[in-house]
């Protein structure tokens, strides 16, 4: 990496620092939305840059399905235990219990749009104010168009008519009580930005983001990890693949690609010639034209 790429993350890393002190000084009770996936972890690196040797201004939080990769979860723990901070896990399971949300059936069923549910429920019951999060525009449309600073309404939802504008770097946390607000602080970075950070900063991640064997069934034109969450039957037909996983999700709707890509360099240069975004490989997100939107007005993220 020449110097000038340098300079350029350390332009992305002082905005990104700068907000997330913003929101230790404007509100009361913040929290991160940490989903153990290479964006959040980036935004605990810049939280531990922006607070230590203090301690973190607000908790972690991770807002459990159930169906997560065993990966995923190994390495939360592990952070949080390197870390210190604390961490208050919502679980789906409890909100299916609860008889608040039904689990869907049948080859294609996943709690990834339940999630939306509990995480509310843990806002409310916690109550946050702010709930940073580790979006960013190049994504998906529907976050293409997100303010930094995204209000919500009392019910968590998202509505184009209460955004403010956001004239140079000045942000506007006011809000009525029992509304909170989304904050995006690597907003403005891409894939390959968040890739050279972590290849700068020697960040450790889940191990599923790099080339590795794995049983996987195709599905809907998409490698999918072998599960037992995945209703698998007869016509599923199990294979060892080299494969990594460009996001982290639940294994129900998270795809994997091919790949022999096991070094940080490596994936970085792979993502270089990529023609879809890493969102591309999300079940989730093909429900319809407008999953994530939809998603989105009802409080996903």
């Amino acid at each position: 990496m020449n110097k000038q790429d340098t300079t350029y993350l350390d332009q992305l890393e002082a905005e990104a620092i700068y907000i997330l002190r913003e929101v230790a000084g404007q509100f009361e009770k913040p929290a991160l939305l940490f989903s153990g996936g290479k964006d959040s972890i980036t935004l605990v690196r810049l939280a531990e840059k922006a607070f230590r040797p203090g301690k973190f201004p607000f908790p972690l939080v991770h807002i459990d399905t159930g169906h997560n990769f065993p990966e995923t979860i190994t390495y939360r723990d592990n952070m949080i235990s390197r870390i210190g901070e604390k961490l208050i896990v919502g679980y789906v399971q409890d909100s299916i219990d609860q008889g608040k949300v039904i689990e869907q059936t049948g080859k294609n069923a996943s709690r990834n749009a339940l999630q939306t549910v509990t995480l509310l429920d843990t806002i409310a019951e916690n109550k946050f104010d702010a709930c940073i999060g580790g979006a960013r525009r190049d994504e998906e449309k529907a976050r293409a168009k997100e303010r930094i600073f995204s209000v919500r309404d009392e019910f968590g939802q998202w509505d184009p008519k209460r955004q403010r504008p956001e004239l140079w770097n000045i942000y506007n946390g006011r809000i009525h009580k029992g509304e909170n607000v989304r904050v995006f602080p690597i907003s403005n970075w891409t894939e390959l930005d968040v890739w050279n950070y972590i290849r700068r900063e020697k960040i450790e991640l889940p191990s599923i983001y790099f080339a590795h064997e794995r049983e996987v069934i195709t599905r809907n034109g998409q490698l999918m990890a072998a599960a037992e969450f995945l209703n698998m039957d007869h016509e599923d037909h199990i294979e060892r693949k080299n494969v990594r996983f460009r996001t982290v999700g639940d294994m129900t709707c998270t795809a994997a690609v091919e790949s022999h890509a096991d070094q940080i360099d490596d994936i970085i240069e792979e993502i270089k010639f990529s023609k879809i975004s890493e969102r591309g490989a999300r079940m989730d997100d093909k429900v319809s034209e407008a999953a994530m939107e939809d998603r989105k007005k009802g409080g996903y993220f």
